[in-house]
């Protein structure tokens, strides 16, 4: 895999009133893209990722917060930080 290209001259297409990109089926396949992307401006141009990777599901996250590991041993001793002394219901 170390000869393949990693830039590739691709033209742009009308596509009514606008235009467009087309992407070579192996590089769908291989990131997994499938019916729309973010196109991000960077300073080097633009950026297009995968929109599913962006975002994480909750299933997604716990998974990653368990596999951490980390202890949350100390995130009681914030519920009683002294604003109950203020007149706030917690």
């Amino acid at each position: 895999m170390q000869n393949q290209l990693r830039v590739r001259d691709v033209k742009l297409v009308p596509i009514g009133n606008s235009k467009g990109v087309r992407i070579p089926k192996a590089l769908l396949q291989k990131y997994g893209l499938k019916n729309s992307l973010l196109i991000e401006e960077t300073d080097k141009g633009l950026l297009l990722r995968n929109k599913e990777d962006s975002q994480l599901s909750w299933d997604d996250t716990y998974k990653a917060m368990a596999d951490e590991k980390e202890h949350w041993d100390d995130f009681d001793t914030t519920l009683l930080d002294g604003l109950e002394e203020d007149g706030f219901e917690y």
